[in-house]
């Protein structure tokens, strides 16, 4: 279902596209790991833990992180097409379960109204650019659906940013997680990973272009 971005990646885009899979499959299987066993084998003192809205959102954030990069797969687009039909159905919906949970969850954050709106800012743009690929795919036109892909993943990976900055805060911090810190990661998560998206997606076109042959005269 989804952009056949891969094939066109030179070799620094192949070695980063390489880096953000291995760090997504790891967050996801870290994150069902937590969601199974109740969160019993991580302290944390965040009430959040206990309703269903977090754990759902953890858990189908998960399935999306595990799909996400395998989805820029143009060898399995072409091999295994149902296959891959039918796992980028499941990342969005996952996308889809896991950013109505974050929304609704995102306002309660202890670390107040900053921190909130910008959970709740990133699930409203998650939902809306998977739901943008999902309509581009069912159009037919692939060009805006891969566009869409792009954007939806660039969200998607605010999970792995985001426990990233964490513990590089807790460090540069003492061994603690300051409030303000958390309230400029809320945002920082996610945003620069849009703003990235948008710089490869432009510079990938202005190279496409350049590549193309000119019109005879």
């Amino acid at each position: 279902m989804a952009a056949s971005v891969k094939a066109g990646m030179n070799a620094t885009e192949r070695a980063a596209w390489s880096v953000i899979a291995l760090l997504s499959v790891g967050v996801a299987g870290y994150a069902l790991f937590l969601v199974v066993t109740g969160f019993r084998y991580l302290a944390l003192e965040n009430p959040m833990l206990a309703p269903w809205g977090l754990r759902t959102h953890i858990a189908a954030s998960a399935f999306a992180m595990l799909l996400g990069p395998f989805q820029f797969l143009k060898r399995l687009r072409a091999r295994r097409p149902r296959l891959h039909r039918w796992s980028g159905r499941v990342y969005v919906a996952a996308c889809l379960v896991g950013g109505v949970a974050g929304a609704t969850i995102a306002l309660s954050s202890t670390a107040g109204l900053p921190a909130g709106a910008g959970f709740l800012l990133l699930a409203l743009f998650w939902l809306a650019t998977t739901s943008l690929a999902w309509v581009s795919a069912m159009r037919r036109d692939f060009a805006a659906h891969e566009r869409w892909m792009v954007r939806s993943f660039a969200l998607t990976f605010a999970a792995v940013t985001l426990r990233l900055y964490i513990p590089a805060s807790v460090i540069a911090n003492h061994g603690e997680l300051a409030v303000d810190a958390y309230r400029v990661i809320a945002w920082a998560c996610w945003v620069p990973n849009l703003v990235l998206a948008e710089i490869w997606l432009r510079t990938r076109n202005r190279r496409t272009a350049s590549a193309q042959p000119s019109p005879a005269a």
